[in-house]
């Protein structure tokens, strides 16, 4: 058996051994795949009544998803606008308990559990009422839409110890998580920079979504939407497409940054960027947002205990020209290697440098005399020996999740085991303000054009 079917064969028992090469110039089918074990595990079928606060795109996915959990019911929907009332009611019958005031959702006895999927602004009230009223609570990304928000979230999870997880599912991932194990082997040697993008081709991608025809102030509680400025006029454009604007929304950087920093965080263990530097532009969504369709971000990770210090790179791009409308990729660069993301797996690669530094191409060599130079050969190679100077690779390795296989659906499976059992959750407050505050002071970047400080042990701006 060759050594490369050997490693195949003890990989599932046994760290990384073997240097894995670059993908450069090598055809996706020479790449040996490996597909991840997984098996899904249900918890005891206990049955939990959950409310859907916020009934737009994300609230009818958790909704949909939380269904397929055995022993999980969605009982109540909130909504602002009464044609999603409706739509609840079509989906899970007409017994179902809407409202468009949330207080009267919190206060029924016969609900467990609350899934926040409201626009941002309202994320910290919400949840912190719900914990005080003793529901378990499943908050969407970011958790927060200001940071002086975050450690107020923070401590009313420690108060009333109560269940608080934050909805970005990278962190429950079988993809993420075999990431993670494979850093820690050290396969790409030590971190230095990690590259991440959310691309996107197409005006869905860039928030333009389809708008009901009979919006209006009579079918949108409009007032109760606008936190901050209530007595505003009805705009429909902010209250459906709310994530274009600063005053209902975080931006890309709140929607879209703070899934990647979400994976970046679970798999280095780090607590944040110390410092923070942005830049974008209205580039091609001329549409009265407010906030950029393109925008990179630059974070500095000073050396913890639990990393070295390294760079992220972070771009977000709505007109992006690609081929697929939705894109996002993630490298993480090693000084032996790196890690490749996509959707449903990752592919490393190692290329681990010769102790000898070499000599000759694109080198100052032969601008020396050439006795200089033959001098400088022998001292070289009575200084290296043939081992010194070799190169490792290997071949790429891929790992890909089954088929099918559903993050956001282990995410939830994660929740309601914690429900259930009270065991903690996989993503708590803590980690939760950790990983938006980078993203919100992205944007004070943005906007005051300046760099921005964060201590993400004291958590603090």
């Amino acid at each position: 058996m060759s050594s490369r079917r050997k490693f195949l064969k003890n990989l599932g028992n046994a760290s990384l051994l073997l240097p894995i090469a670059s993908l450069a110039n090598i055809p996706d089918h020479e790449i040996e795949s490996r597909i991840l074990p997984y098996e899904r595990h249900y918890g005891p079928n206990d049955a939990i009544r959950v409310g859907i606060i916020g009934f737009g795109i994300m609230g009818l996915a958790n909704a949909r998803t939380a269904a397929n959990v055995p022993g999980v019911s969605v009982a109540a929907v909130c909504d602002l606008y009464t044609g999603r009332i409706e739509r609840a009611r079509e989906l899970f019958g007409k017994d179902i308990f809407t409202t468009q005031n949330f207080s009267e959702l919190l206060d029924r006895k016969d609900i467990d559990a609350v899934f926040v999927c409201t626009s941002d602004n309202w994320h910290d009230v919400i949840t912190n009422e719900a914990l005080r009223k003793g529901k378990a609570v499943y908050c969407e990304k970011p958790m927060m839409q200001h940071i002086d928000q975050g450690l107020g979230m923070v401590k009313a999870q420690k108060a009333t110890g109560g269940i608080l997880q934050v909805g970005s599912q990278r962190i429950s991932s079988i993809v993420y998580a075999k990431a993670k194990e494979l850093y820690y082997q050290g396969v790409i040697g030590a971190l230095n920079c990690i590259e991440a993008s959310f691309d996107r081709h197409d005006a869905l991608g860039a928030w333009q979504y389809t708008m009901p025809l009979d919006g209006s102030p009579q079918t949108v509680a409009w007032k109760r939407f606008n936190r901050h400025n209530p007595s505003a006029p009805y705009d429909a454009k902010q209250f459906f497409w709310w994530r274009n604007y600063r005053e209902h929304g975080t931006g890309v950087a709140g929607d879209l940054f703070v899934h990647l920093l979400t994976g970046i965080h679970f798999i280095t263990g780090s607590h944040g960027p110390s410092r923070i530097f942005s830049t974008g532009d209205i580039a091609y969504w001329k549409d009265g947002r407010n906030v950029p369709d393109v925008m990179t971000g630059v974070m500095e990770y000073a050396a913890t205990p639990q990393h070295p210090s390294f760079q992220v790179l972070l771009k977000v791009n709505f007109a992006s020209g690609g081929e697929r409308p939705d894109d996002s990729r993630v490298r993480f660069y090693g000084s032996e290697g790196s890690i490749d993301f996509g959707w449903s797996g990752i592919t490393v690669h190692q290329n681990k440098l010769p102790k000898a530094p070499g000599y000759g191409g694109w080198d100052s060599l032969d601008t020396y005399p050439k006795a200089a130079q033959e001098q400088i050969i022998a001292a070289y190679n009575q200084r290296w020996s043939e081992g010194d100077r070799k190169k490792i690779k290997g071949e790429p390795i891929k790992f890909n999740a089954p088929q099918g296989y559903d993050e956001r659906l282990d995410h939830h499976i994660n929740f309601f085991e914690s429900v259930r059992n009270k065991k903690p959750v996989v993503e708590d407050a803590l980690f939760g303000f950790r990983a938006a505050a980078p993203c919100l002071l992205a944007n004070e970047s943005y906007f005051q054009n300046k760099v921005m400080h964060w201590n993400g042990e004291a958590l603090k701006a």
